[in-house]
């Protein structure tokens, strides 16, 4: 498929993933730190717009340029994602209607996080047709999700927010899985050997798309 692909005039752009993995792991981890508590909250916000979001949607559509499907679908998603809940804050904090955390603010946050969390759980699944690494970035992702979906619902019924203060750690865990896979990559595409490990696929042929860039 390669091959045929660079017949037709097809010249791949250099690997958009660690980029978009670096700009993923950043605004997680001050987000989850503020989450956590041991962040000030409100810093996020910034990185959220335009790191986690302008810049991981920009790695989306790179590679779309590099044909790979997934990680055009991966990035492009939860570029989107930061860039909604960066602007939503910043109107929750800016707008009359929501300077308050009600219970609604807190049921729709659930709400939102879930919906994410389903369409993680079949890209969780695919990833594990690529390498143990983006797997790994997935699963601890798909975990820290539904963590602060239930923070999220226990808050909006009075309960107490240890659960969101545990997806924050979870967070943590999510952001540094990141890091190592976006660090991996670069290092890797500047090399003619693996030099990072990022483990193999877990099932299935792994897509030449991808293999290619890793």
């Amino acid at each position: 498929m390669a091959e045929a692909t660079e017949e037709r005039g097809f010249s791949p752009v250099a690997d958009p993933a660690p980029l978009g993995l670096a700009a993923f792991a950043l605004t997680t981890f001050m987000l989850s730190g503020a989450n956590a508590t041991f962040i000030p909250g409100g810093i996020w916000v910034g990185l959220a717009i335009f790191y986690g979001g302008l810049i991981q949607l920009l790695a989306g559509m790179w590679e779309f340029r590099n044909r790979n499907v997934f990680g055009a679908t991966a990035f492009s998603t939860y570029g989107g994602f930061w860039l909604s809940l960066g602007v939503f804050e910043v109107l929750r904090s800016t707008s009359s209607g929501f300077t308050s955390l009600t219970p609604d603010v807190y049921n729709a946050l659930a709400w939102f996080l879930l919906a994410f969390a389903i369409f993680n759980t079949y890209m969780l699944l695919w990833a594990s047709r690529l390498n143990l690494a983006t797997f790994a970035v997935f699963l601890a992702l798909e975990i820290t999700e539904l963590l602060l979906v239930i923070g999220f619902f226990r808050l909006a019924h009075g309960n107490s927010a240890y659960m969101l203060h545990v997806g924050g750690w979870s967070g943590i865990v999510t952001a540094l899985v990141a890091w190592y896979a976006s660090a991996a990559g670069v290092v890797n595409g500047m090399s003619p050997k693996t030099v990072v490990p990022v483990g193999k696929a877990l099932w299935g042929k792994q897509p030449l798309t991808h293999a290619r860039h890793l």
